[in-house]
């Protein structure tokens, strides 16, 4: 098959969108303020174990890289979550009215669907892991609308809890602007394009999954 001309490409990625899980039924009630107290800290607390092995994903991309330049540009990755995201999400954490103990054993369909993305990542190349982070596209104007929805219909939630996402948002916007260049500057091959697209397919099933592991299951301390 011949391959998809850029803008064609970028917009099969893009079109992925219409997967990622700001769709769930879950998360549609979260930001409709439909959450109890409980739903919202087994959300915040399940999504500590993505949180905590988003390094782990990054090292294992950048370790496949044979690229000095791509490696120290995405090694800012490891530096953002490592020296501050860890820290705002555990703010979070506390915000909503958990301790670290109460988030030391996610869901076990978080754990799985979590753990399939990481090992992804290793044994895939770095080109593919990268275009499966992409669901970072989708990811600033939902936390936006997050930070907004949160303070309007849970007020309990403490103020500092928000960090995380302040800080993420722009950091995220030149990620992924950066990633969807670096994706359809490296797949030019049919099949490294469909391969590409079917990573973020992957990236957000392994989302959605965490979703509704979270929905079906209920908080466990």
């Amino acid at each position: 098959m011949q391959a998809l001309d850029r803008t064609a490409f970028t917009d099969a990625l893009l079109a992925q969108g219409e997967r990622y899980w700001d769709k769930h039924p879950f998360n549609v009630r979260l930001q409709a303020g439909g959450c109890t107290p409980e739903e919202v800290r087994t959300w915040v607390a399940n999504r500590w174990y993505y949180q905590s092995r988003l390094s782990q994903k990054n090292a294992a991309i950048i370790a496949n890289c044979p690229v000095p330049e791509i490696r120290v540009r995405w090694v800012q990755r490891l530096s953002f979550q490592d020296e501050g995201g860890l820290a705002d999400w555990l703010v979070l954490v506390k915000a909503v009215g958990l301790t670290p103990e109460d988030i030391a054993q996610p869901l076990l369909g978080v754990r799985f669907a979590v753990d399939a993305y990481v090992q992804f990542c290793k044994s895939n190349s770095w080109v593919i892991g990268a275009a499966a982070a992409l669901t970072e596209l989708f990811a600033p104007d939902h936390m936006a609308d997050r930070v907004k929805a949160w303070r309007t219909h849970y007020p309990w939630i403490a103020e500092e809890g928000y960090a995380y996402f302040e800080n993420r948002i722009p950091v995220v916007r030149s990620d992924s602007a950066y990633t969807l260049d670096l994706v359809a500057d490296h797949c030019l091959t049919r099949q490294d394009q469909e391969a590409a697209i079917a990573a973020l397919r992957f990236k957000c099933d392994v989302l959605w999954a965490m979703t509704d592991a979270i929905e079906h299951a209920g908080f466990r301390r």
